[in-house]
C-alpha cells in the first residue's frame, strides 16, 4: 500500500510505515470540532496515545490543543524533531514543562467556558495537574465524542486495514506447516508472531480499558476454555500468575481444538481473527458447536445493516445458541457479547452485547466473534473483520472459516 502525505509519496521498508495524511487528520479534527461548537465548549485538549495519533498523526510526548474554531496546536516535549517528521499538522511548537503547555494554552483560550479532556482514560493525578494548570476553565469530559467519532472510519483507515489483514491472512495461512504434536502453545505463539513481527506488527494491540491486556491467544485443549480475568471468551493459563493469559507451557495433543486468535496491528490499525485447528478429528460436539458459530455468522452477514439496533444481533446470536442446545456455553463465563468495534484500539465502539443498543453505521469496522466455551475440553468458534457498507457487512479477510484437521 502507497500512501500520501501533503503529497509526497512515502515508502518505508516493507512498505509499512505511513504517516496520516494532513487532509485525513482535518477532516478528523472538524469532526470533533463541530462537537465541540455544539456542545458550547472553547477547545478539546488530547493526551491519550490512541486519540492524539488519531488527530496529530504522531505519538511523541504530546498534547494537542484543538480549538473549537481555529487550527489545532501540538504542544511536543519529546521528541520534537520527530513529531515533526510524523505530523502533518501546520502548528508544531516544542515545549519543555506543564508550565509552557499552560502559558501556550492560556495565550490560545479565553479565561473562561469549557475545555475537554479524556476523563474516561486520565488518571486521577494527571487530571488534579491539568485541573490546576486550566484554571479557571471548567473541565469536561469529552471522551464519548471523541470515541463516536473514531466509531466511523474513513476510507483511509479501511485501507490501512486491509494491509493488516494480508500480513494477518499470510499468518493464518502458516499454521498448518508450524503446527506439531508435542510442541507448547508457547513456542507455536513465539513462531506465529516472529512471522507477523517481521512483516511489520507491533505487538500486542492497545486497549482502552482499565487494566486490560490482549496478547495473542494461542490456546489447545482445555486451556483454550481455562478462564482469566480477560473480557473475552478465552482466557489461557499464561505463563505465570504475573500475566495470567494467553499461551502457556501446555502440550499440544491429538483430537483436542487449538485456537489461534490474533489481534495483529500494522501502523497502528487493529484486526481481528480466530480460526481453529486440530491435529486429528475432534468430537462431533465441537464440530457441532463450530457448525453453530458459523451459522450464526452467516446470518449477521445476512441481515446486520446500517440503521439497525446492534442489540438485537446479540439477542439473536443467543437465540440460536439457545435453539441448538449450546446456550450454557455462548462466549465463555460472564461474558455477554459478540462483537466490538476495532481501529486503533481493540476494544472501540461499537458493541455487540446484551443491553446495549446502538444504531450501526454504515463505516463502522466490526470483530464478529461467536464461539462456543466447554469447560475441560476447549473452545471452537470464529471470528471476522467486517466493514458496515450501505449494502451491508463486507468481510475484509477471505480465510477459510472451517476447522481444519492436520
Amino acid at each position: 500500500m502507497v500512501i500520501t502525505n501533503q503529497g509526497v509519496r512515502i515508502v518505508f521498508e516493507n512498505n509499512q510505515t505511513c504517516y496520516t495524511p494532513q487532509e485525513e487528520l482535518f477532516t478528523r479534527i472538524e469532526r470533533l470540532q463541530g462537537h465541540l461548537l455544539t456542545a458550547g465548549m472553547q477547545a478539546a485538549l488530547i493526551v491519550q496515545n490512541a486519540d492524539l495519533f488519531y488527530f496529530s498523526g504522531t505519538c511523541q510526548d504530546a498534547h494537542l490543543l484543538i480549538p473549537a474554531r481555529g487550527e489545532p496546536l501540538l504542544m511536543v516535549r519529546k521528541n520534537y524533531e520527530r513529531a515533526l517528521e510524523e505530523s502533518a499538522l501546520d502548528k508544531i511548537i516544542a515545549v519543555q514543562s506543564y508550565k509552557d503547555i499552560g502559558r501556550s494554552i492560556a495565550g490560545s483560550l479565553k479565561n473562561r467556558g469549557g475545555i475537554g479532556l479524556e476523563l474516561d482514560v486520565l488518571p486521577a493525578n494527571l487530571f488534579f495537574r491539568y485541573k490546576k494548570m486550566l484554571e479557571p476553565l471548567e473541565i469536561i469530559d469529552v471522551s464519548g465524542a471523541i470515541r463516536e467519532i473514531r466509531m466511523i472510519k474513513s476510507p483511509y483507515e479501511i485501507e490501512c486495514m486491509k494491509e493488516c489483514i494480508r500480513v494477518t491472512s499470510e499468518m493464518y495461512n502458516e499454521v498448518p506447516n508450524l503446527l506439531k504434536e508435542g510442541m507448547t502453545e508457547i513456542e507455536l505463539s513465539s513462531r506465529l508472531e516472529l512471522l507477523m513481527r517481521v512483516k511489520g506488527n507491533q505487538g500486542n494491540p492497545r486497549l482502552r480499558a482499565f487494566n486490560q491486556e490482549a496478547p495473542p491467544h494461542v490456546l489447545s485443549g482445555r486451556n483454550s476454555a481455562y478462564p482469566s480475568f480477560f473480557d473475552g471468551p478465552t482466557g489461557g493459563a499464561g505463563l505465570s500468575p504475573a500475566f495470567p493469559q494467553g499461551p502457556g507451557f501446555k502440550t499440544i495433543g491429538r483430537n483436542e481444538p487449538i485456537l489461534v486468535d490474533f489481534s495483529a496491528v500494522i501502523n497502528g490499525y487493529v484486526v481481528d481473527h480466530t480460526r481453529i485447528f486440530s491435529i486429528g478429528p475432534l468430537s462431533d460436539k465441537l464440530v457441532e458447536a463450530h457448525n453453530t458459530a458459523l451459522e450464526i455468522k452467516r446470518r449477521f452477514i445476512q441481515e446486520i445493516k446500517p440503521g439497525a439496533n446492534g442489540k438485537d444481533f446479540y439477542d439473536m446470536a443467543v437465540n440460536m445458541a439457545e435453539k441448538a442446545g449450546l446456550s450454557s456455553h455462548f462466549m465463555g463465563s460472564g461474558v455477554h457479547f459478540v462483537g466490538h468495534g476495532l481501529g486503533l484500539e481493540l476494544d472501540e465502539l461499537p458493541v455487540i452485547a446484551k443491553n446495549h443498543h446502538v444504531t450501526l453505521q454504515s463505516g463502522m469496522v466490526l470483530a464478529l466473534e461467536p464461539k462456543f466455551v466447554f469447560p475441560g475440553e476447549g473452545t471452537v468458534g470464529v471470528e471476522d473483520t467486517f466493514v458496515l457498507t450501505e449494502s451491508g457487512l463486507e468481510q475484509l479477510n477471505m480465510l477459510d472459516d472451517s476447522i481444519k484437521i492436520l
